[in-house]
């Protein structure tokens, strides 16, 4: 039997594979046949093996998997600085949900592919979005050639989306249907939090998540006012809470768990509960600094997101490494913890685990689907290069990503995107803002 051909063979100074054993291979290279990896290894040896293959050759390049942004807000790329420097309640209730209100399908479209642009040109190939019009971030997703998962959040008060919590149902469920079996697109059941949830909506749409296999995503212990009331309202923590209803298990996806008590983390860990860490959106929030450390010693599967481009105000991974790596180490007051290769790992398989698709994603290696990056290694900041782990979380930025391959297509190539139009995409955006007034102090 004939060997699969290669249509794409990407080779470099370096492949770093980020399996389990973070292998470095010098003039590496991987090919790509179709949506999959078909080989890593030797350059000389793969492009021997699939004479047929387009090659992109770097000989300063660094090959690596794409990165995996677990948590995102996307179209909030249209209030980056709309109002900052505000406590996370404040800018949520007075500024926040108050120009959500006037959302409309076709602006959270053009908000999505403003971030989406941003990603793709800072390295990441997939994101987990939870936001308003949710079929219009899939539908972005889908122009740019982007993984995605996506959902609908759901709260108590009437959506600008889909009005009224009974069609939040009927619209989370149509989206489950229409991406059950799409190749980039895979959809969510999303709460907003245990602060604009009752305990009825939490169950239902736990429910729902069983039922249809699918994450179950929520904000959860962002800070200590969320704590503090839901301990007045129901007399318990928010995990506490989550746990009370039955709804802590390994689908669950919790957003920030900046506030958690070693118990709480001890729970997490034991009931298989998935984290999402955000630093730079919790520093710039004040909201504090998640115990992630202490998750990763109790076994927690952690990965890393930028949260919306509102609270952040980018989306670029590279930038949330150097954060994550830092904010912990001053933590802890020990320069050993959190490691450049635990970091890594939270932005590539960490993250990818966080999603139940590190099977899927997350490393370069034969069957899994071809999401990868290259680096110019050729940069000031970059040489000389000792460490690559290292340099690529103290020292490479979002903007050192030269190409890109999502699901085995190419969508950016010499830092062009080749799936979006990206000055039309810019300046659409540009006219959206326009539009946006942020109040006297929120600048």
């Amino acid at each position: 039997m004939n060997e699969t051909a290669a249509d794409l063979i990407l080779t470099g100074r370096y492949l770093l594979t980020m399996d389990e054993g973070q292998s470095l291979i010098e003039e590496g290279g991987v090919a790509i046949g179709g949506d999959t990896i078909l080989a890593a290894g030797k350059a000389a040896e793969l492009t021997a093996r699939f004479p047929g293959a387009q090659v992109i050759a770097e000989p300063h390049g660094l090959i690596m998997p794409g990165l995996v942004n677990v948590h995102t807000h996307a179209a909030m790329s249209l209030f980056r600085g709309l109002a900052d420097d505000l406590p996370l309640m404040r800018w949520l209730h007075d500024y926040i949900f108050p120009v959500e209100a006037g959302l409309t399908g076709e602006v959270v479209y053009q908000g999505t592919l403003l971030s989406i642009c941003e990603m793709i040109k800072s390295g990441t190939t997939s994101f987990c979005d939870m936001y308003l019009f949710a079929g219009d971030v899939a539908r972005a997703a889908e122009k740019a050639g982007m993984r995605a998962w996506i959902g609908e959040v759901l709260y108590d008060f009437p959506s600008p989306n889909y009005g009224e919590l009974a069609n939040g149902f009927a619209y989370t469920k149509d989206l489950l249907d229409r991406y059950r079996d799409h190749p980039l697109v895979t959809v969510t059941v999303d709460p907003h939090a245990v602060y604009t949830c009752s305990p009825d909506l939490l169950t239902r749409l736990g429910t729902m998540a069983g039922d249809e296999g699918a994450l179950y995503v929520i904000h959860l212990s962002e800070n200590e006012e969320e704590v503090r009331t839901c301990r007045e309202r129901y007399g318990r923590t928010p995990v506490a809470h989550l746990e009370a209803l039955g709804l802590l298990g390994p689908r669950l996806v919790a957003d920030h768990c900046v506030m958690l008590t070693p118990g709480e983390i001890a729970l997490l860990a034991e009931r298989g509960v998935k984290v999402a860490h955000c630093p730079e959106s919790n520093l710039k929030l004040a909201s504090g600094i998640a115990p992630v450390v202490q998750m990763l010693e109790a076994g927690i599967c952690v990965g890393l997101g930028t949260d919306g481009s509102g609270s952040n105000n980018d989306v670029d991974l590279f930038g949330e490494m150097n954060t994550a790596a830092k904010i912990h180490k001053v933590d802890r007051m020990d320069p050993t913890v959190m490691s450049a290769a635990t970091t890594l790992h939270a932005a590539t398989l960490g993250g990818a685990g966080v999603l139940g698709a590190d099977r899927l994603i997350g490393s370069i290696e034969p069957g899994k689907k071809a999401d990868c990056i290259v680096l110019d290694l050729d940069q000031p900041h970059l040489i000389p290069l000792y460490h690559p782990v290292s340099h690529l979380v103290y020292a490479a930025r979002g903007s050192d990503v030269i190409h890109s391959v999502i699901n085995g297509r190419l969508v950016m190539r010499n830092r062009r995107l080749l799936t979006l139009d990206e000055p039309a995409i810019l300046a659409r955006a540009a006219e959206i803002g326009a539009g946006f007034h942020p109040g006297r102090d929120g600048g």
